[in-house]
């Protein structure tokens, strides 16, 4: 969608294609062209093919295929939780093709998740194999640490998205292998990748699963990396499609990429 420097948009587990910008056209209107998809087994897409799995070299090879096909110059990568993983493996891997990187609500450390971590997403797999999206639903809700105003709309925002899915038993098998991967070796190597980062957190009440010190560890590590997040008591920022479409789109220019072509 729009004309001018291409952004590539990577959801998160669970969501679609729909759910970086939530159908904002803020930054096409700024000059940018966003190309978008759903991750396999997300979605529309089709799940992975016999031989293959969900696992970030896999994800990572998947976005190189569509910065291949659909960008004609570096693109900047702006992903969310998988999306945010997915992007920083890419742009380690392949700085060259990569102008810049906006990088929201990261998880990982860089180390194998935690048994507890991993007893939680096989729950959800459960859940999904027993009783598809009311089984995931019934799970997620059980182990959801978030109270009082944000829990209803968390759960509301959950069950719209599971209901995208084309193949939901596919969901199953990604909710098990997914969590069992890691996209780089450690916050060390975040160090070499030398190309503008915008960090986005959440903060712990509306968002723990996606801790705010981790995207802090984050920043600190990349750097070049800004760190933006939302006010305390505020909605996620990673949850304000037009907004966060501003703050990147202001990002991106101050980075040098715009519109108008690099700055002097």
């Amino acid at each position: 969608m729009g004309e001018g420097p291409p952004i590539v948009l990577l959801h998160g587990v669970t969501a679609t294609r729909r759910y970086l910008v939530h159908g904002s056209n803020a930054l096409p209107r700024r000059g940018y062209r966003l190309v978008s998809y759903d991750a396999r087994g997300h979605g529309e897409s089709e799940p992975a093919p016999k031989g293959e799995g969900y696992v970030y070299p896999t994800l990572t090879a998947d976005l190189g295929r569509v910065v291949d096909v659909h960008c004609e110059k570096p693109p900047v990568l702006a992903g969310h939780s998988m999306g945010c993983h997915t992007a920083a493996a890419f742009a380690l891997s392949s700085p060259e093709t990569v102008a810049a990187a906006v990088l929201i609500g990261p998880v990982t450390i860089g180390e194998p998740a935690p048994e507890e971590s991993l007893a939680h997403w096989d729950r959800l797999a459960d859940g999904i194999e027993r009783g598809g999206v009311d089984g995931f639903m019934e799970a997620y809700e059980a182990d959801l640490a978030v109270e009082g105003e944000w829990r209803e709309r968390v759960l509301r925002i959950t069950r719209e998205r599971m209901e995208r899915h084309r193949d939901v038993v596919a969901m199953g098998r990604v909710l098990r292998e997914l969590p069992r991967s890691i996209p780089f070796d450690g916050l060390e190597a975040l160090e070499s990748l030398e190309r503008p980062v915008l960090v986005v957190a959440s903060r712990d009440e509306s968002d723990p699963g996606h801790p705010y010190a981790i995207a802090e560890a984050w920043a600190e590590h990349l750097p070049r990396a800004e760190l933006v997040s939302e006010e305390p008591g505020e909605a996620p920022l990673a949850w304000q499609g037009g907004r966060l479409s501003r703050v990147i789109a202001d990002f991106c220019e101050r980075s040098g990429v715009s519109p108008d072509g690099p700055r002097a």
